[in-house]
């Protein structure tokens, strides 16, 4: 009787040595999924606030930032390319030209050969000279009003110093005409025409769009001089 009383307190230990043993296997697996979180929770957190971090740079950073790094960019890689050009003993400009594709020299050698291409603004000379070639092919001569002006007045059609001009010529109304047409078409075009200024990438941003920017220039070219001081005092803090 008491051999069966005692196998049975021992399988009865064994099974709630079991249990116990399933139970702390069940709490580490727990504790390790809870450590698991806790670590990926932190991760997430310090993550976000490198995200809010960097957001916050990009935005105190100034709009043409993006821009003008890429333009900083490209000219070290041009120095670079230079610099390695120069230590083979090649001629930058050739090597150039050899990266170029077919494509691309075909586009700029169409661009290069357009009759009369507007290149903008440079100065009144060669604005007056794109004028007068604009004006001399547009020139049509009219040979047989050529012709009869030349039977009627002779050698008198071609003038020399001793020549009386004045009063001599009157002209057709169809050229008047012609010629106030361009007059017109002249002005219509030099009042649409608005030269664009070049964009400074180093002056002070005070604007918040295109409209503004122009706005602000107008603002500061006639109230500049007076407001000066107090711009200085503001961006410096000492405005009272």
């Amino acid at each position: 009787g008491s051999s069966g009383s005692e196998d049975e307190a021992g399988s009865c230990a064994a099974a709630a040595a079991a249990a116990a043993e399933a139970a702390a296997a069940k709490r580490e697996r727990r504790l390790r999924k809870f450590r698991e979180l806790h670590l990926k929770r932190n991760e997430a957190r310090k993550l976000n606030h490198q995200e809010v971090v960097e957001e916050d740079k990009r935005l105190k950073l100034p709009p043409n930032w993006e821009a003008k790094k890429a333009r900083l960019e490209w000219e070290l890689r041009v120095q670079e390319k230079k610099k390695e050009c120069a230590a083979r003993g090649e001629d930058y400009e050739r090597v150039k030209l050899l990266e170029i594709s077919a494509e691309d020299a075909e586009r700029w050698e169409r661009k290069k050969k357009r009759k009369n291409p507007d290149l903008g603004f440079a100065d009144y000379a060669s604005a007056q000279l794109r004028q007068y070639q604009r004006l001399t092919r547009q020139i049509k001569p009219d040979l047989e009003q050529y012709e009869k002006l030349k039977e009627q007045y002779g050698e008198a059609l071609y003038p020399t110093s001793d020549s009386l001009l004045h009063g001599s010529h009157v002209p057709s109304r169809e050229g008047v005409d012609r010629m106030v047409a361009d007059l017109e078409k002249q002005i219509e075009k030099r009042e649409k025409y608005s030269r664009r200024r070049p964009y400074n990438d180093d002056a002070d941003i005070d604007y918040i769009n295109e409209r503004n920017a122009k706005f602000n220039k107008k603002a500061e070219r006639f109230y500049g001089k007076y407001t000066a001081e107090i711009k200085q005092n503001l961006e410096r803090g000492t405005a009272v």
